[in-house]
């Protein structure tokens, strides 16, 4: 019914926490689950903690890039390999709360379907992160904002339901899953967002630099922006002969 998505990089220590935590989320609510872990080039302990989850753990499967790709990669191949129709994805840091995965679940509308575009977004009502971090944050959602009306308070946030449909059928481009409310739109589908809890990191340090970031966001949002201007979706009806 649902795979759950967890790109890490170099998260040895909040592997099993977070594990014990999207059984707890899911098990009551879902009689077919998956966990996916890709591994994007770790060089601590993740590989050998992962392994050692995998041996007791039906329910985890592991995909490991050779190297760092980054984020959004790590999510098209959790993706792409998943067995089920609709993807969870979560940060690896702990940060996310996969009890949270519920309240995303119970926000579809009745009657989606897989095949139709529709997106549930985490909106982090209390960051627990750095006074920078935050500021960096709040400039740049109000950037995106402005410049692709795309209606979503927190695009950052890690936690996100969609169809494994929908996101094979959008363009796709390093960094894109900060930008997914607005391809989703872009495609004639929906996004809503959803307020969830948002933690301080369990173990390790952050991989992302606030202007490191910052300065890939701006030429992110620029071609997205291009992609938007340039759609056209058809309203079709088929004709009866």
């Amino acid at each position: 019914m649902i795979s759950v998505v967890v790109p890490v990089l170099n998260e040895a220590g909040n592997i099993n926490p977070l594990i014990d935590e999207i059984h707890a989320a899911l098990s009551p609510r879902f009689e077919e689950y998956e966990i996916i872990y890709i591994d994007d080039g770790s060089s601590d302990a993740t590989p050998a903690e992962l392994a050692e989850r995998k041996a007791q753990d039906p329910h985890l499967r592991i995909l490991r890039h050779a190297k760092s790709y980054g984020q959004s990669s790590g999510v098209r191949s959790g993706v792409r390999a998943a067995r089920f129709p609709w993807i969870a994805t979560l940060d690896g840091d702990g940060q996310n709360h996969p009890g949270d995965i519920p309240a995303l679940w119970d926000a579809r509308p009745a009657d989606i379907t897989p095949e139709q575009p529709w997106l549930a977004i985490g909106h982090r009502v209390d960051r627990q992160d750095t006074n920078s971090k935050r500021w960096a944050s709040r400039f740049a959602n109000r950037l995106r904002a402005s410049v692709l009306r795309d209606d979503t308070p927190d695009t950052g946030c890690g936690i996100k339901l969609f169809s494994r449909h929908t996101f094979l059928t959008l363009p796709w481009f390093n960094h894109m899953h900060r930008y997914f409310p607005a391809l989703i739109r872009r495609a004639g589908g929906t996004s809503i967002s959803v307020p969830v809890r948002h933690r301080e990191r369990g173990a390790g340090t952050s991989k992302y630099g606030v202007w490191d970031r910052a300065w890939v966001g701006i030429w992110d949002l620029m071609g997205v922006k291009w992609l938007v201007k340039r759609n056209a979706v058809p309203d079709i009806h088929e004709v009866d002969a």
